[in-house]
């Protein structure tokens, strides 16, 4: 278990998306949760995003996996990122927890790097947040203030910006975190042979949001009201101030309609960007077998990385899990509350939950999808 030992009301209003923190021992004797032999097993595997960044002077070469051996790339100046740790090994779950006093549907993944001595990923800018965490090791991180940065080369599409003047300076030790928002540049170099652990947390752009909203009207056959106008310009060429507020005012109303948009952000918010290790049955269960199981002690588990959303005053009973709507009509708010919280589902209360045939139909449907599956008590 790990229990992240600051105020986390303090900290949103004080530093949550506003300035970067560093919070010392905010892991009171930190355990890594992947030995970094593991972590390189991870980034042998097709389905797992993972690449080396190798040092060289001012600037870095990137290397996509999956990797077989690390042999070529020495024994310093380089570092290995693997995305989605939390996807695919459980161990690693707990300490996405310590995490979840800030909301799921933000949350985008654990990544986990490993890195030698003078391995770096360069100065960079973020567009979305992040707790570094120091595991085994030592890593000096530097953080430079909001600004116009150039990019480096003068290349716009580069990831990587010129050198800036820190405001923060610190060498992070095991247990440590340093928070970072969006826009801050940063760069990390290791100083001994580390483990570091990324929790990044993102919110759709307005280009996200209006492609899928776009999507969604068309989709469901809505959006179809026009402009219409009282008044007309004097000259046939211009398109006037009224008119194009009375156009844009379209989208406006669109926004306020929660029948318009609910569904959408409600699809697109549960959906993950890395792939989840799905893994179905061959045989499906059948909702007596469920049953049977449940009555056996079995938990019901959420796969890793898995997001299970509610809208708060949503227009329908429902639940939105990994991009798709699970309708639950006659389920009450506490039910789909505890569904969208828990991440296990022990057997009392799953007892509870299946005599309801509605939401034993869906749990079992989970299962067969692979979504959720059954655990035993370790305890």
């Amino acid at each position: 278990m790990y229990t992240l030992n600051i105020d986390t009301q303090a900290f949103i209003k004080q530093h949550w998306q506003q300035k970067p923190l560093v919070i010392k021992q905010a892991f009171v004797d930190f355990e890594d949760p992947i030995a970094a032999d593991e972590l390189a097993g991870l980034a042998c595997e097709e389905e797992i995003s993972s690449r080396v960044v190798v040092t060289k002077g001012e600037d870095w070469d990137v290397v996509q996996g999956p990797f077989e051996d690390y042999d070529q790339f020495g024994e310093d100046n380089w570092q290995l990122l693997v995305q989605a740790v939390n996807h695919w090994y459980p161990a690693s779950q707990p300490l996405v927890e310590a995490f979840r006093f800030l909301p799921d549907w933000r949350f985008d993944d654990l990544m986990v790097s490993f890195a030698t001595p003078g391995g770096g990923v360069g100065p960079h800018i973020d567009n979305y947040d992040v707790f570094i965490i120091q595991g085994d090791g030592e890593r000096r991180w530097k953080v430079g203030d909001k600004g116009q940065h150039k990019r480096r080369g003068d290349n716009p599409n580069s990831p990587l910006v010129d050198d800036f003047e820190p405001i923060i300076d610190v060498v992070l030790q095991k247990g440590d975190v340093l928070y970072i928002p969006p826009g801050y540049p940063h760069c990390g170099e290791t100083v001994t042979l580390a483990l570091s652990y990324s929790i990044g947390f993102r919110a759709p752009s307005q280009q996200e949001l209006l492609t899928e909203l776009a999507d969604s009207l068309i989709d469901n056959n809505l959006g179809n009201k026009r402009f219409t106008s009282v008044d007309e310009p004097d000259a046939p060429g211009i398109i006037s101030q009224t008119h194009q507020q009375g156009i844009m005012d379209l989208l406006v109303q669109l926004a306020q309609d929660p029948k318009a948009y609910q569904t959408m952000l409600g699809k697109l918010l549960s959906q993950n960007r890395f792939e989840l290790d799905i893994c179905e049955d061959e045989e499906p269960l059948s909702s007596d077998d469920l049953l049977d199981a449940i009555e056996q002690g079995a938990i019901i588990q959420r796969i890793g990385g898995l997001k299970v959303l509610r809208l708060e005053q949503d227009t329908e009973s429902r639940l939105f899990i990994n991009g798709e709507v699970f309708a639950l009509p006659g389920v009450n708010e506490s039910t789909l509350q505890l569904l969208a919280n828990e991440v296990s589902i022990m057997p009392e209360q799953a007892s509870e939950l299946t005599e309801d045939t509605t939401l034993l139909d869906v749990l079992t449907q989970l299962v067969n999808q692979g979504l959720f599956y059954l655990a035993e008590d370790e305890c």
